[in-house]
């Protein structure tokens, strides 16, 4: 008899102890989900190395395996409160959203080729360097680099006309990251 108690006890114990490391998100990882070109999503814990390779990896919630993937095989990252979308391989991180976004790029994936079968087929990857700023037109789905040089031209193409938010993006200037401000503007015209 007080050889099943301690024997219960100790599965008790053990099984405590499981569910509390469940809980806990493993060293260097952190909570989140990534979408899967197919639209499907996968929350887990999150590593990402996005800078140095343009690929994170994934320990499922759920206890499973440790996953490793690239930008081209995913749709989006969702780690803590920051938001990437991978686009060509690259990994971009999102400032603002709607019908314009506002994207900083996150990876560079030009030096990764992608594979048919064996054979590479062709290079990843999108113009432009880390830290550099991007409209995404969410409904074209047309990426256009952003550069101190092009802004004037810029403005005036994606802002359709939208009178407040050109003024504000000429306030801007040369400042990229202000222009946050121009396409919260112009993503909540309409809004009452």
């Amino acid at each position: 008899m007080k050889f099943s108690a301690f024997f219960i006890a100790i599965l008790f114990s053990i099984s405590f102890l499981q569910l509390h490391a469940q809980n806990e998100i493993p060293k260097g990882f952190a909570k989140g989900y990534i979408v899967l070109a197919d639209g499907s999503a996968i929350p887990g814990y999150i590593k990402e190395n996005i800078r140095s390779n343009a690929s994170l990896a994934i320990i499922e919630e759920n206890g499973g395996k440790k996953r490793n993937y690239n930008g081209s095989e995913l749709m989006g990252v969702y780690i803590d409160s920051a938001r990437f979308l991978c686009i060509k391989g690259d990994f971009f991180k999102v400032i603002c959203e709607g019908d314009l976004y506002f994207l900083q790029k996150a990876s560079n994936a030009s030096d990764k080729p992608v594979y048919n079968g064996t054979e590479a087929v062709s290079m990843n990857g999108t113009e432009g360097k880390i830290n550099d700023y991007f409209f995404y037109d969410n409904k074209s789905q047309q990426l256009r680099l952003l550069t101190k040089r092009n802004i004037p031209a810029m403005i005036e193409t994606s802002f359709n006309n939208c009178a407040a938010a050109i003024s504000k993006a000429k306030e801007a200037g040369d400042d990229l990251p202000r222009l946050k401000q121009a396409v919260t503007i112009y993503n909540t015209r309409g809004e009452k």
